[in-house]
């Protein structure tokens, strides 16, 4: 009887005693992504995403250790325990909440398609208007509608195991879909003309415009926002509570005292944390 009450309490004391914080993270980004990620000049990752997590990381007092990989492998290497996290604009979906857990958010995915001028694909409707699929839902049913005709037959890009490969799938069925491993591959076949048009974050597509063979493009269509692409969060393993909730109070921290707004201005020229977009 003593042995087995003073297993109980053991166990009680236990349970009473807080998740102790996480000293050394090990996170993964992929670095093809500008601005969110990516390899400067000098060889170094850098971007809002590596700004951030410098940020977060200096906030809950934690060693970080980001590395680049590629979009595929993020989600197997995170279960894997090759790392404790992905930092990598990955926006959290009922797809991927199946097999991983997120953070709470720190910014949302606002999408748009990219062409050339002269471009089979033309000017898309609705180009340049705010369109939420589920605050706006006749009128972004109206316009997908639309859009679907415009683009029949036509050959769109998009980065594969995204959002915008599952959007093309569900809600543009009548184009012909085009999947590539990185945001870079796909922009450069648009610009030699092998597919027509792209679709993609739009902060991203805004930065492949800078390029200098995407001196003739433009962005036409909507700007996509919903659920649909959803708000980004830190990946992380199911059942990493500590972790999360460790990674949840920096975010809020730095959501509170505006660094995360000044982080996203810096890279984007706009506000895209979640408060901001909704």
């Amino acid at each position: 009887m003593k042995l087995a009450l003073a297993t109980l309490i053991a166990i009680l004391s236990a349970a009473a005693v807080p998740a102790q914080a996480q000293d050394t993270i090990k996170i993964a980004t992929e670095a093809s992504f500008a601005p969110w990620s990516f390899t400067n000049a000098s060889g170094k990752l850098d971007g809002f995403e590596i700004e951030f997590a410098d940020a977060l990381c200096t906030r809950i007092q934690a060693k970080c250790l980001v590395s680049n990989q590629s979009w595929d492998g993020l989600i197997p290497s995170l279960n894997a325990g090759k790392y404790d996290a992905i930092v990598a604009s990955m926006s959290i979906t009922p797809k991927r909440l199946e097999v991983i857990d997120f953070s709470s958010p720190y910014a949302a995915s606002t999408n748009s398609f990219l062409v050339l001028n002269g471009s089979p694909a033309g000017d898309l409707d609705s180009t340049g208007i705010n369109l939420g699929l589920e605050a706006d839902k006749e009128k972004a049913d109206k316009a997908i509608g639309i859009i679907d005709k415009q683009l029949s037959g036509k050959i769109v890009g998009v980065q594969a195991s995204t959002t915008g490969a599952t959007f093309m799938a569900s809600r543009l069925p009548s184009a012909e879909v085009r999947e590539y491993k990185t945001m870079d591959e796909a922009t450069m076949d648009l610009a030699a003309g092998r597919i027509d048009a792209l679709l993609g974050n739009v902060t991203v597509l805004q930065t492949s415009l800078k390029r200098d063979d995407m001196k003739d493009a433009k962005l036409t269509g909507p700007l996509f926002q919903g659920k649909a692409f959803g708000e980004v969060g830190i990946g992380l393993r199911k059942g990493d509570s500590a972790l999360k909730e460790q990674l949840n109070s920096g975010i809020k921290s730095l959501s509170q005292d505006g660094t995360l707004k000044k982080l996203s201005i810096k890279w984007f020229g706009v506000d895209i944390t979640p408060s901001a977009v909704k």
